[in-house]
């Protein structure tokens, strides 16, 4: 599950983050939760499974390794895996806290619908290096 704050009011944004799901969605669920703010979005943070939150101050990984998580988690460890995005200002202290893990895209800050877009991909991605799929060259 991708846990977002915020809408994608853009309709292109939307359009191309819909893609990536209904791709991914080929090889497992895939849902994107959006929520209006911090309060919504400590209220829907699952208590069970990993929880990954997107910051800048997180954790730097390639493709290559944040595939491996994945099928590692796929395979042996939880069920669900969630991914926490923030507002316009990132995840609140008080949740970063809860994360099991910190993830940086990149350490550039991003817009989070942009956030939401590259995460949404590299989801796919991995899924794609998981079944040896030709779409990571």
């Amino acid at each position: 599950m991708v846990l977002a704050v915020g809408k994608l009011r853009d309709r292109s944004f939307a359009a191309l983050c819909a893609d990536y799901v209904s791709r991914a969605g080929r090889h497992l669920t895939v849902d994107v939760v959006e929520v209006e703010d911090d309060a919504a979005l400590a209220r829907k943070w699952p208590a069970q499974g990993e929880t990954i939150a997107l910051d800048v101050t997180g954790e730097s990984w390639t493709t290559e390794r944040f595939a491996r998580h994945l099928a590692d988690r796929m395979l042996h460890g939880s069920r669900a895996i969630t991914f926490a995005i923030g507002g316009a200002d990132g995840l609140p202290p008080a949740l970063l806290a809860r994360a099991n893990l910190r993830l940086s895209l990149s350490a550039m800050t991003l817009p989070h619908r942009m956030a939401r877009l590259v995460l949404l991909e590299q989801i796919y991605r991995a899924l794609t290096i998981i079944r040896g799929e030709p779409y990571h060259h």
